[in-house]
């Protein structure tokens, strides 16, 4: 009888065995074929890695950023693998991912990330623009003055011409010269009458 036991305790032990070991691999073989929902954010760009989703259920995944569309909801199978350019921005953008796993497992994602600002990306100005400084083609030229305007305010260096205009008042610098030449022409005329009485008198 006691090697009649030993003999069905080998070949139940062997069952049990073989059942822990199946049991283990299942175990270890369940996480790596869980739905794995995975993305990352830099400052340029989103990469949305799905994989092990049900390929015949209707799964679909869905990016925002700022609350507009950047994926607009999409649907997919057992993977879904994207990468998506960010917009150029001066401040960091909120980004929003849905993932629905159409299978109800926990595939199904919610999540909220952050994309920094890249560097070498120009701040934001915060003063106002100021207006171009106009070039010395562009700036109005200052009118000139009247030429008659400018004659009359500056004053002439020469004696005015009017003296010449005044009127005569009888004395002038030849007076002296006039008179003495008809003195002289009296007395000539007075000698020469004297000397012809003289010589009609002699005559006689």
């Amino acid at each position: 009888m006691t090697v009649f036991n030993r003999s069905w305790r080998r070949p139940g032990a062997l069952v049990t065995v073989a059942a822990a070991s199946a049991l283990g691999v299942g175990l270890f073989v369940a996480p790596a074929v869980a739905h794995t929902p995975a993305w990352a954010v830099t400052c340029s760009e989103v990469s949305v890695d799905l994989v092990n989703y049900t390929a015949d259920k209707e799964n679909t995944v869905t990016l925002t950023v700022d609350g507009k569309d950047l994926l607009p909801t999409e649907k997919f199978g057992g993977e879904f693998h994207k990468k998506i350019e960010l917009p150029k921005h001066t401040k960091e953008l909120s980004l929003h991912l849905v993932v629905v796993d159409g299978s109800g497992n926990d595939g199904s994602l919610n999540d909220t990330k952050t994309a920094p600002v890249c560097e070498g990306e120009p701040e934001p100005s915060t003063t106002p623009p100021t207006e171009p400084t106009p070039t010395p083609s562009e700036a109005k030229p200052e009118p000139e003055p009247s030429k008659t305007t400018a004659a009359a305010e500056v004053p002439s260096s020469q004696p005015s011409p009017a003296g010449d205009d005044l009127a005569e008042t009888g004395s002038s610098s030849t007076t002296p010269l006039i008179a003495g030449a008809a003195a002289v022409i009296l007395v000539a005329g007075a000698g020469i009458t004297w000397a012809a009485r003289k010589r009609r008198a002699v005559g006689n």
